[in-house]
């Protein structure tokens, strides 16, 4: 398809001298140059396709940038992205030295707030509204919000404070899970103008004032009026907040769309606009299944996604699904818990074979925590899949309610480390560091797929709060035994004997430290266990290496290198340390192997560092050796 409207876009001030034609048009050529870019480049497809008239229809009401839009999550970011000006730089979207696949404030004045956690959208509207108030000035903040967003709890703390201060804010649902039903469509589109207008909102607010005048007319007419709205539309919730609720409203009707923001935009207070749109919309394969073109790597748009012919080699996260399947099957007390992430953490297995004992609790990770917690208590033995980077927002649940209890709750912690094209809201690179600290943890870092299974069957049969952290994708291809053996808690292993230096490897980077071993006639030491530490093996290499190295996949501050420099501080043998790890800054989006280069842990990266710091470490001990004799 040509593209000769969207070619004249360079800002949404273009679009705004469109008619109403022209922009049916630009929402086809859009939609057209989304699926082609993508398709090209990878990234979320299903989210964006189903956010096109909507976007247009935002940017064309309001005065972006001064008014501020913020995006939740930002899956669904892209048509905002390239309407803003970077259309040229889609090519090199999540791509080293490109555009980021979520908002960004650095990269863009229109890009009001950073996301890519999910539900942070009306509390940093909120925040933007109460500063405008603040400033006198007449800026309007609009939040966008998933319908899964809101099952998070913070979008209805947000919500009950925005309700309750009246602020002037603007929340747009994107309701993109449930169709329109035959009653939802042009009357009520209509009734969604009507009620939003100028006109409606002056006589509804006059009509308050002397239905207020007669108190027994005006109670009845409020509990008329919220039995009527409790049967046939799905506001009464964010109406009990303190929000006027319009809709819901044909998401890909872009002229109703554009009206009725017209409207809200000229009414003050809390209101929330309910949009149904469809995910994957004009683009049938993502229609069809919008979860297997949530996030797409490249692909043919003709044919759309192929599976291949020969299966590739498991991931850890087929090697998880495959081991909670297997461990379920023999022990009745293994509950499965994820926060959303029922693909994305390979559990789609697990809940079809146990679909008793699998709870999916939505973008929930605080509750999901503490829902382990109360398993745990009476008997059970919870297993909560989950993201490195989402773990951090249950934190406190993490100390408060599993940690301080040492109860037995199994972490499967996917994702850890280095990620890569999602850039730094999706990188694990501190589960190391925030897990450490906490008593009664036990923390395991796989170097194999193998070790991986047999990490989380010893961290299941712990009898306390355990881990067990991997990086995303494959690992180096180890042979997985299907039998289960629990490894012995707190013991390394030495994988190579060397001189001189011993490399202390923490995880999945052991595979590049073994090459990096052979260039160094270096000792290699898989350490497995983060916390408990194998202090004796620490004392053991020390004894008998100049330079002891760290390598870990996580940041370098609090890690297993710090670990073993707080052991060593305690000790009267002190070699030479080497901390290798992710840099103490958040690390750009970039392909994994991009990413362990940048951050030196990869095989050259690896010797050069090592090399270099013998290099000092040399001379002293020769000037230490010269004082004894």
């Amino acid at each position: 398809m040509p593209h000769t409207l969207l070619d004249r876009i360079a800002s949404p001030a273009d679009l705004r001298t469109l008619d109403g034609a022209q922009l049916e048009r630009l929402a086809d050529e859009l939609r057209d140059f989304l699926l082609h870019s993508i398709s090209s480049t990878g990234g979320h497809l299903a989210a964006n396709l189903g956010t096109v008239e909507l976007t247009i229809a935002l940017h064309r009401v309001f005065n972006t940038p001064e008014d501020r839009l913020v995006w939740d999550v930002g899956h669904q970011a892209y048509a905002h992205k390239i309407l803003t000006g970077r259309r040229e730089a889609m090519g090199g979207l999540r791509r080293k030295n490109g555009i980021a696949g979520f908002p960004r404030r650095t990269e863009s004045p229109y890009d009001t707030f950073g996301v890519g956690h999910s539900s942070t959208s009306i509390s940093a509207a909120l925040g933007m509204a109460l500063a405008a108030q603040r400033q006198q000035s007449e800026r309007k903040a609009i939040a966008v919000i998933g319908d899964g967003a809101l099952t998070a709890g913070m979008a209805y703390e947000a919500l009950n404070h925005a309700g309750g201060l009246g602020a002037d804010l603007l929340v747009v649902l994107n309701d993109n899970d449930m169709s329109i039903s035959p009653n939802v469509g042009a009357m009520s589109n209509y009734l969604t103008s009507l009620l939003s207008s100028p006109i409606y909102s002056t006589l509804r607010q006059g009509g308050k004032e002397i239905l207020k005048h007669l108190p027994p007319v005006w109670e009845m007419a409020q509990r008329t009026r919220e039995h009527l709205r409790g049967m046939i539309m799905p506001g009464t919730l964010f109406e009990e907040m303190g929000f006027r609720y319009f809709g819901p409203v044909d998401g890909h009707d872009l002229g109703t769309l554009i009206k009725t923001l017209d409207n809200l935009r000229q009414i003050k207070g809390p209101r929330l606009l309910h949009v149904v749109t469809r995910k994957g919309q004009g683009y049938r394969p993502a229609e069809e299944d919008p979860v297997a073109y949530h996030g797409v790597s490249r692909f043919d748009p003709e044919h759309g996604i192929v599976k291949p012919t020969a299966p590739p080699a498991p991931s850890y996260t087929q090697i998880f699904g495959q081991w909670l399947c297997d461990m379920a099957a023999r022990d009745e007390r293994l509950m499965a818990i994820t926060p959303a992430m029922r693909e994305g953490s390979g559990l789609v297995a697990f809940s079809e074979q146990f679909p008793e004992r699998y709870f999916d609790v939505a973008i929930a990770e605080q509750h999901a925590l503490t829902l382990a917690a109360g398993m745990a208590c009476d008997g059970l033995k919870p297993v909560v899949a989950i993201y490195s980077t989402f773990l951090q927002r249950a934190y406190d649940q993490l100390i408060h309610d599993i940690a301080l209890q040492n109860l037995p709750v199994l972490f499967a912690i996917d994702r850890a480390g280095v990620v890569g094209p999602d850039g730094p809201t999706h990188a694990g690179s501190f589960d190391l560091s925030y897990l450490r600290c906490i008593p009664n943890m036990l923390i395991m870092a796989p170097a194999d797929e193998n070790e991986c299974r047999q990490m989380l069957y010893t961290g299941f049969c712990h009898d306390g709060p355990a881990a067990v952290r991997y990086p995303r994708g494959q690992g180096p291809g180890a042979t997985v035994e299907h039998a289960m053996t629990a490894l012995p808690v707190g013991r390394g292993e030495i994988i190579r004997e060397g001189r001189e230096v011993a490399l202390l490897c923490f995880g999945s980077l052991l595979s590049a430290a073994l090459a990096a071993a052979e260039h160094l006639d270096a000792t290699i030491v898989n350490m497995r266990f983060v916390k408990p530490l194998d202090e004796a093996l620490i004392d053991e290499l020390s004894g008998r290496h100049r330079l002891l190295v760290t390598i870990e996949d996580n940041a370098v501050a609090g890690g297993g290198g710090s670990a073993v420099n707080e052991y060593l501080a305690t000790r009267n043998s002190r070699p030479a340390l080497l901390n290798l790890g992710l840099p103490d800054r958040f690390l750009e989006h970039a392909s994994r192997d991009e990413l362990l280069a940048e951050s030196g842990l990869d095989v050259a990266g690896i010797e050069r560092q090592v090399r270099a710091r013998l290099e000092l470490v040399r001379p002293a001990s020769v000037a230490r050796q010269n004082a004894i004799r």
